[in-house]
């Protein structure tokens, strides 16, 4: 795990999802609460930034009526339809105040589906800043970050879920995907883990250029 490149993928970290008041936000407030997923986000980016990788930011949001996906959603982004989620220009579409992009972030634009990497140029902007490894966090934890996860993997990325950085609409759902399906796909590890594994390997990296 090599910092300058590696890149941590934060995923619909918006206020429609983190915040009191949040069209999402009840849906997700259990999880999001037992597992301290914004603390540990945060955590996680300071580290990144810190060392000397990369973060990314991947919102999803839509224009007003949402005419760029079908008349006749249905399953999850019916739910977003529903609840009138992730409106660009609105309070609810805005990366929460925890997590502000500062300088150096990169904001990925146009996710309109689950899969971060689907409708975006996150492939392109990772691979042109030599990015090996891809660290991912956010919201759903069996949907899009479960979604982007499998699209790194067979990518050739490799894949790193942080478990207590990523939240869902239901305990049981977030427990099973984190116990069955992200070992197939990924290096599922806590935020300490990573941290910890991310300073030893800068440490290491830096006694072979002799600093």
């Amino acid at each position: 795990m090599n910092p300058t490149t590696t890149a941590l993928v934060l995923i619909e970290f918006q206020n429609d999802f983190t915040t009191e008041g949040g069209t999402l936000h009840g849906a997700v407030k259990d999880v999001m609460d037992k597992e301290h997923v914004l603390d540990h986000a945060r955590q996680a980016a300071d580290a990144v930034r810190a060392a000397g990788g990369a973060v990314l930011h991947c919102p999803i949001t839509f224009a007003p009526g949402y005419g760029e996906i079908t008349a006749h959603p249905y399953g999850i982004l019916k739910g977003v339809v529903d609840s009138s989620s992730f409106v660009r220009g609105g309070w609810g579409a805005e990366i929460c105040q925890e997590l502000t992009p500062v300088d150096g972030d990169i904001v990925i634009e146009g996710k309109r589906g689950l899969d971060a990497f689907g409708s975006t140029n996150l492939d392109f902007v990772l691979r042109s800043k030599g990015i090996t490894t891809v660290v991912l966090a956010g919201f759903l934890t069996n949907c899009c970050v479960e979604s982007t996860m499998r699209s790194a993997y067979e990518k050739g990325f490799e894949v790193i879920t942080l478990t207590d950085a990523v939240g869902a609409t239901s305990v049981e759902e977030h427990d099973s995907a984190i116990k069955f399906d992200y070992p197939m796909f990924s290096k599922p590890m806590s935020t300490d883990e990573f941290v910890a594994a991310l300073g030893a390997d800068r440490e290491l990296a830096d006694a072979s250029r002799g600093y």
